[in-house]
């Protein structure tokens, strides 16, 4: 199983962003909404869009490899997305924000979404 270990790194990166989205928190003394804290509204949206799109990539991942496809298609899907939303948190949190590093952790997650979509549909449909 290969899944798993990228859910668990994936795991200890969401710790990591939820973690700073608390001690933002601590900092600025918001416990609900950003306090109008540009760097806490930026962690916490971060934050949410990690949980937005992790989970469902997760899933198609998992049933990719169910389905019997190479280790290395999986760990290229796996490791893609890992560099996905290290990029994206990475370009979103900074204060003058990075904006190939966002743009490229976006379109690195779709690009997985999209070939485990397409690769589920095709196996579907029995090519």
């Amino acid at each position: 199983m290969i899944t798993p270990f990228y859910a668990a790194l994936l795991v200890l990166l969401f710790i990591v962003l939820a973690i700073r989205v608390i001690r933002l928190r601590r900092r600025f003394q918001v416990a609900l909404g950003d306090g109008k804290h540009s760097e806490l509204s930026r962690a916490i949206r971060v934050h949410a869009n990690f949980v937005e799109y992790v989970p469902l990539a997760l899933l198609l991942l998992f049933f990719i490899e169910q389905q019997g496809s190479a280790a290395w298609l999986v760990h290229g899907l796996g490791i893609t997305l890992l560099v996905a939303r290290v990029s994206h948190a990475w370009g979103v949190s900074q204060l003058k924000e990075q904006l190939n590093f966002r743009v490229t952790g976006m379109l690195l997650t779709f690009a997985v979404l999209l070939l485990s979509a397409s690769l589920l549909l095709w196996q579907f449909v029995g090519f």
